[in-house]
């Protein structure tokens, strides 16, 4: 077998793969783009509620994010901040502003799960019909509470707000297509699933559960991407989320570039680390349990951060060219082609609904820039993958 054709039909083999991630890419996208416009008005009964705020450290933003959840509580609701391993007055301000602050201290067991677990069994002396997942340092727009609450209830199942990442001040071009990246991965992908009938990933803050779900979840651990884990958990067990794109929470991006860096390398191992491992996971689940529900979770959570997913394209679709000038065939070429035009397609299309007013079509321009930035990410993930809760450090304007 000549070796042309040996390299012919390893790049047909992954131009194929690639179609299956920029397929569901576009597909999700299209969806929520030409979905209509539908009302947000709240029907159902209001249930009891729970929040729990994990907090490590957060003496910056406590008490702006406090603030943003206290006038959307009833006097029968709580709101318990979790100050988790904290060497600050985390808990002095959270009580300032109206929180039951509870204190947990155990070096040996690090990260968001851990401090969850803590304030679930602190609930449970007196469970209520809801809990809500709000981060430190985010910003709960008006009545996402309710919303999200009252879906969880109605449908039995964990419900995802909207979460999206303000720029800080003097956005760089980075800052902007890290935003936008944001936007597509938390908003449009959701959106669309949501159209088609399907379940969502959770995505860290402003998740809401039942009681009964929630209570059964494995939340003591340090997974770095516990949300996502959680999400597989429960759609297993028989509870796939659901999508609130009515009820908003949003965060603000690091300002400095280190802080950046150290997000980044956290959300994106643990995204790859779970795409490796739940993929099959969910995949058997389907088969097992004849559920195409778990399928589709499977497919959903299978598409690589947008900036990898093009990154592998160019440099494959480039490898495509050089052997076809070289002798090669024709047809891995137009397959890489076509998973372009598909992952294209997403991008174009998510900007144009939910990104236009925002984002100029010139910041699509930066996205070489932001993939140079992001290349050490992803080979640190070959050779020093990050498997620990690493603390972002805060600077103004950073979280």
């Amino acid at each position: 077998m000549e070796p042309m054709f040996i390299l012919d039909l390893m790049l047909l083999a992954i131009a194929v793969v690639l179609l299956i991630p920029a397929g569901v890419l576009c597909m999700e996208c299209v969806a929520a783009g030409i979905a209509p416009a539908k009302s947000s008005t709240v029907e159902s009964k209001r249930p009891s509620i729970g929040v729990l705020v994990p907090a490590h450290n957060e003496i910056e933003v406590i008490a702006a994010t406090l603030k943003t959840i206290v006038p959307q509580l009833l006097p029968t609701d709580r709101l318990i901040v979790i100050a988790d391993n904290c060497t600050d007055n985390t808990a002095e301000i959270a009580r300032d502003c109206g929180a039951i602050a509870i204190e947990r201290n155990d070096t040996s067991k690090r990260g968001k799960g851990y401090a969850l677990d803590y304030g679930l069994k602190f609930l449970a002396v007196a469970p209520p019909e809801v809990v809500i997942i709000i981060d430190a340092d985010c910003v709960v727009q008006e009545k996402a509470i309710e919303k999200i609450a009252v879906q969880a209830l109605k449908t039995g199942r964990p419900v995802q707000a909207t979460y999206v990442m303000e720029r800080p001040e003097n956005s760089s071009a980075k800052n902007l297509i890290s935003a936008l990246a944001f936007t597509v991965k938390n908003l449009v992908r959701p959106a669309g699933l949501k159209e088609m009938g399907l379940p969502c990933l959770l995505t860290g803050t402003g998740m809401a559960f039942p009681w009964d779900v929630i209570v059964k979840a494995p939340l003591a651990s340090g997974n770095i991407v516990e949300d996502m884990q959680l999400a597989v958990d429960l759609a297993l067990a028989g509870y796939p989320a659901t999508f609130c794109p009515e009820a908003k929470v949003t965060g603000v991006l690091p300002n400095q570039s280190a802080a950046a860096t150290t997000q980044r390398t956290r959300w994106e191992h643990g995204h790859l680390q779970t795409l490796l491992t739940q993929v099959p996971r969910l995949l058997r689940g389907s088969f097992s349990q004849k559920r195409l529900d778990l399928g589709a979770l499977a497919l959903d959570l299978s598409v690589p951060p947008l900036s990898l997913l093009v990154m592998v394209w160019l440099a494959f679709m480039g490898l495509a060219i050089v052997i076809k000038m070289a002798g090669g065939s024709w047809v891995p070429t137009l397959l890489f082609a076509t998973d372009g035009l598909l992952i294209l397609l997403a991008i174009l299309t998510a900007w144009a609904k939910f990104g236009r007013e925002e984002f100029p079509l010139t910041t699509l321009l930066a996205v070489p820039v932001y993939i140079l930035w992001k290349i050490p990410v992803y080979l640190a993930f070959l050779v020093r993958r990050q498997t620990q809760w690493i603390r972002t450090n805060r600077d103004a304007g950073s979280t």
